[in-house]
Formats: structure tokens, C-alpha cells, sequence
């Protein structure tokens, strides 16, 4: 459980019923973005409180009312996903920065320039979203703010979340190492072992993609593999 000195408020409102939870924000901040947590795990404090700061506790009437429940950790999950959450400057700017790291994270892995079929640097997306600006929400989940910004940024630079095919073509002799690259990596379309050892196939992977595919082909054939990009 997180320490008291660590937590933070969480509230939900109800008419003129107020209900608290003392949370971790980044617990929280996970369990709200879809990541398994074991949510009394996050909490301070196994209570469900209209004040959380005079420790006054909810009456169980009340909480079954709203939540038609009294268990601890089906109303703090309520809580969680429908109220707000209480934070420090700091905690805020942390949390949205850590957030930030991971849309754009997802859209360099994802997405491409489809004008050249390659995909963007990380500061080409970063000085995008300064331009649209974007404002990242520490509470929204990842992928919710992936749309919203690929939407937003699509006006300064031309975007494409697409999947690519790119066929591979590895020698006999770096055929069996590289080959465990392609399945790590991308999805197999189709693949052919021929009979002097070597192999051929189409992969299928997030556009953003490429290059790591590519670095850790040429790494595992020294450079000895043949890729194209199929339309």
C-alpha cells in the first residue's frame, strides 16, 4: 500500500454526496490507462471517506445508495474511473511528461510519413504536437490521446497510421537467427524456405517500424538480407 505521505484525494460527487479515496496518483494514473492493478494495493487506506483529509468515513448506507455496493475496492475503482483526482504542480508535470513520452512513443512506433513511406523522428512529432498544441492529460488512457493527437498534428506534418508489407529475403547461412527477428518483430503474411536454405517472406508491422526491423536484420546477416517495401 502507498503511504499517507505519498497519496493523494481522489473524489467523486454526487448531487450533494461527496465520496474520497486516498490513492497513489501513479497507481491510479495505471489502473485508469487499462494496466492490471490490484487496486487496494494503490490505496492508503482501506476506507471509503466524504473527508478525506478530517478522516471522516462514508456511512455503508450511503455508499450502497451510490454504488449499489460496499465493497472497498469495486467503489474505489468507481471512483477512479468517474471522479478527479487531486494533484501537486509537481505530481502533475511529472505525470504529464511521463504521459507525453508515451503518445509519442506509440505514434513513432505506429505511424509514417506517407509521402516517403518512412517514419518520423521522435522530435518531428514532439515539434508537431508544441505546434497544435497539444495538451496531454496525466488521467486520459494512451491510446485515447494517440487519436486525438494524430488528428491534431496532421495539419504541420503528413501523417499515416498504417501497417506496411515488406518482403525479406535472409541467406541460407543467417537464415535460422534472422528468422526469429521477423517473427519477434512483424506479423507473417507469407514465408518460403527454398531449397538452397535461404528464405523469403512478407512481414506486416506498424509503419514506424522499419528501421528496427531493418537494424536488426542487417545485425543478425551482417548486412547480408534483401527488403522492399511492397505497395
Amino acid at each position: 500500500m502507498v503511504s499517507l505521505d505519498d497519496a493523494v484525494i481522489a473524489r467523486f460527487k454526487k448531487n450533494e454526496d461527496h465520496f474520497e479515496i486516498l490513492v497513489d496518483p501513479y497507481g491510479a494514473a495505471d489502473f485508469i490507462d487499462g494496466k492490471e492493478i490490484d487496486v487496494l494495493q494503490i490505496l492508503a487506506i482501506d476506507a471509503i471517506f466524504t473527508d478525506a483529509k478530517k478522516g471522516t468515513h462514508a456511512p455503508e448506507e450511503k455508499i450502497n445508495d451510490i454504488f449499489e455496493t460496499t465493497n472497498i475496492e469495486e467503489v474505489s475503482k468507481y471512483i477512479l474511473l468517474n471522479g478527479i483526482i487531486q494533484l501537486t504542480t509537481e505530481q502533475r508535470h511529472k505525470m504529464q511528461e511521463n504521459k507525453k513520452k508515451r503518445v509519442i512513443d506509440n505514434i513513432v512506433k505506429n505511424a509514417m510519413d506517407p509521402q516517403t513511406k518512412t517514419p518520423h523522428p521522435r522530435i518531428r512529432i514532439e515539434n508537431a504536437m508544441n505546434e497544435a498544441g497539444i495538451h496531454i492529460d496525466p488521467f486520459k488512457p494512451v491510446r485515447e490521446q494517440v487519436k486525438l493527437t494524430v488528428d491534431a498534428i496532421r495539419q504541420f506534418i503528413p501523417l499515416s497510421m498504417e501497417k506496411v508489407r515488406i518482403s525479406v529475403k535472409i541467406p541460407a547461412q543467417f537464415a535460422g537467427k534472422a528468422y526469429g527477428v521477423v517473427r519477434r518483430i512483424g506479423t507473417l503474411d507469407r514465408e518460403d524456405w527454398q531449397s538452397d536454405g535461404s528464405w523469403v517472406g512478407i512481414i506486416i508491422l506498424p509503419a514506424g517500424m522499419q528501421n528496427e526491423l531493418y537494424d536488426k536484420l542487417n545485425d543478425a546477416t551482417k548486412g547480408n538480407v534483401s527488403t522492399k517495401i511492397l505497395k
